[in-house]
């Protein structure tokens, strides 16, 4: 009757509890079990850990670090001759090459001497003159003397005789200065070497008119140089006699240690600096006069820290280096902020961001990122070496984060 009634009125008989709570447990199960397979499912495809990059570190250690300043000096050699013709004339002979190694006195050049030849025997065509009349005046003044001693001639006949007779041999000393003055110029047209040593270029030719301003060429005398340093005037104050001084070629190697031993006490008008000096031993025959080195004098020396320039990485104008922490297999990287000064060889200065004792990360630090891990290279091996087999794991881990 109930159920026909509700037929009537559009009603559903209510169903009862206990079925529809069977089923609303069946279906959070089944939701459970399907979630639980999905987390099981990424769980699955999660990449495995990064490996470890390795690395070469070196423990910081406070060191001697040497205060200098670099500049650009000119090497001279302190036994140099620069030959310039002392008479005009045209080169006739070239007795030498460049290159040459000859001995003081060597004869290098001829330049004609025919026109001096020719001046020189005049000159001694009039002496031979003046010495006929020296003679003759000697004879007047004898024969006067005898004739004033018998009372013959006057006192003044005898003075006029005596008179000319010292005035030709007068005459003839004054040629015979001129002669020789002559001849010695005479040599002047054979250019010789002043000192042993090499000859330098040779910029004439044969058939060249030269004059007493033109080069001839150099002879330069094998052994030490002489360092030319032009120090600006802010840093004259600090210059004083055996500073050190390290000479470098372009690579930044030392190719000899000298000793400031002249300080100009005079400023370049033209540059406002000061001139520096100091003796270079060059018993190798390795420098070269005029060669341009650069010079480095070391002011003091402090204690401090250095670390290679290749380690430290420059982002944004500050620079950063990566240390390594922890123990045993759990090392990480860190990358620290650092403040560093001048480079000293390889090396930069530190002056912040880092302590003695830490271990620096010196090699592998472009495959870094701060947290990684790391594991420190063998004593001895090469990152290069041990590079193919890290990039293989990385590569192998990717393939399975792919998978």
């Amino acid at each position: 009757m109930d159920g026909l009634s509700d037929q009537i009125s559009g009603r559903r008989p209510l169903r009862k509890p206990g079925r529809a709570f069977a089923r609303l447990t069946a279906l959070a199960v089944c939701f459970a079990v399907a979630g639980a397979a999905g987390c099981a499912r990424k769980q699955a495809a999660a990449p495995p850990a990064f490996p470890a990059v390795l690395v070469k570190t070196k423990v910081l250690e406070p060191v001697t670090i040497p205060q200098s300043s670099e500049y650009l000096g000119t090497l001279k050699s302190r036994h140099s001759a620069i030959l310039n013709p002392q008479v005009d004339g045209q080169v006739t002979r070239i007795l030498v090459r460049s290159g040459d190694r000859v001995k003081a006195g060597t004869p290098l050049m001829q330049i004609d001497p025919l026109e001096q030849q020719a001046l020189v025997a005049s000159q001694q065509a009039a002496r031979a003159a003046q010495e006929a009349s020296v003679e003759y005046a000697r004879v007047q003044w004898e024969r006067s003397q005898k004739l004033y001693a018998s009372g013959v001639v006057s006192k003044q006949v005898y003075d006029e005789a005596k008179t000319t007779y010292e005035s030709a041999k007068a005459q003839l000393h004054a040629l015979d200065a001129q002669v020789r003055q002559q001849q010695v110029q005479l040599h002047y047209y054979r250019v010789v070497a002043p000192t042993s040593g090499i000859v330098g270029d040779i910029p004439v030719r044969v058939g060249d008119r030269v004059t007493t301003s033109t080069l001839l060429t150099t002879v330069d005398e094998a052994g030490n140089l002489e360092l030319y340093l032009n120090v600006p005037l802010e840093q004259a104050g600090r210059l004083r006699i055996g500073l050190p001084i390290d000479l470098l070629n372009t690579a930044g190697d030392i190719l000899g240690r000298t000793r400031v031993d002249f300080i100009s006490p005079e400023v370049d008008n033209s540059s406002q600096s000061v001139l520096v000096k100091a003796a270079v031993p060059n018993s190798r025959g390795t420098l070269r006069t005029l060669q341009f080195v650069r010079a480095r004098i070391i002011w003091g020396t402090h204690q401090g820290l250095l670390l290679p320039v290749l380690s430290v990485s420059r982002v944004g104008g500050q620079y950063f280096a990566f240390v390594v922490e922890g123990k045993g297999k759990s090392l990480i990287a860190r990358q620290k902020e650092i403040s560093v000064g001048q480079i000293t060889g390889n090396d930069y200065e530190v002056l912040g961001g880092l302590s003695p004792g830490e271990r620096v990360v010196v090699e592998g630090a472009q495959e870094l990122g701060d947290g990684m891990p790391v594991r420190e290279m063998e004593e001895g091996a090469s990152n290069g070496a041990q590079e193919p087999a890290a990039a293989g794991d990385r590569s192998a881990a990717g393939g399975k984060t792919t998978n």
